[in-house]
This record gives C-alpha cells, structure tokens and sequence, in this order.
C-alpha cells in the first residue's frame, strides 16, 4: 500500500504522531513528575560534590580547607540549598509514588494534592533542615 506524499496532505489535516507538551493542560501532577525527573538528574551533580568534599576531608588540611571556604561560601550554601531541596522533593516524589503502588489518590483531585503537597513539603523541610542545622553549628 502506498503512502500519500506528506506534502499533498493539506496543512490542516497534518497531525503530529504523539502528542506534544503543546497539546497537554499543565497540571500540578505533571510539573511534579517533571521535577522528580529533574531532581534524580541533579542528585547525580550533587553526589559528585558531596563525594569531592568527603574526599578532601580525606586528604590534607590544605585540600579541606579549600573545599571548606567553597561550600561555606554565599555561592556554595545555594547549591548546598538547593541539593537539600532536590533531596527531599525527590524524596517527597518517591513517597506520593509508593502512595500510588498502594492503589491510593488516583482521582484527580488527590493526584493534584499529593503533588502540590510534595512541592509544599520538600520547601518547609528543606527550610527547617536548614535553621536547625544553623542552630545546632
């Protein structure tokens, strides 16, 4: 069977073969399925650095020191922020998942809540986090 030319279909029949992001309503459970994606990506980044800092603490006082003054800079604290931020939203992501392999929130309304509800969630822990950890220094 032959397949008509794309070019002598009309403009307004065309179709894209799968949807595409301009097709979908944003809704606060795909935004949290975008950032728990997002997250798993970044943790990798993270890591990397938690794995530099643990080996100057390995190493000499010289190297410890140097890794020190860059995560204790203004700089180093946001992304340690955001690391701790991307922790718990992952975090918060696996729970609302583990929520669903329960067979519980599928309706719309829940799979909404649960997502807005991990966004919530991941910034005032990741707050709290911080100002105990600010405290207890």
């Amino acid at each position: 069977m032959a397949e008509a030319e794309p070019s002598s279909i009309p403009l307004e029949q065309r179709r894209p073969l799968s949807p595409h992001m301009q097709i979908y309503k944003w809704s606060p459970t795909m935004a949290a399925s975008i950032a728990h994606r997002v997250t798993g990506a970044a943790l990798y980044a993270g890591t990397l650095l938690l794995a530099a800092y643990l080996l100057a603490a390995a190493g000499d006082a010289h190297s410890f020191n140097f890794t020190s003054a860059i995560f204790g800079s203004f700089l180093g604290q946001l992304v340690l922020f955001g690391y701790t931020f991307a922790l718990l939203l992952h975090l918060m992501g696996g729970l609302r998942h583990a929520i669903w392999d329960a067979g519980k929130g599928f309706d719309a309304e829940s799979r909404d809540r649960l997502a807005i509800g991990s966004f919530a969630a991941a910034g005032v822990l990741t707050v709290l986090l911080w100002i105990v950890s600010f405290i207890i220094r």
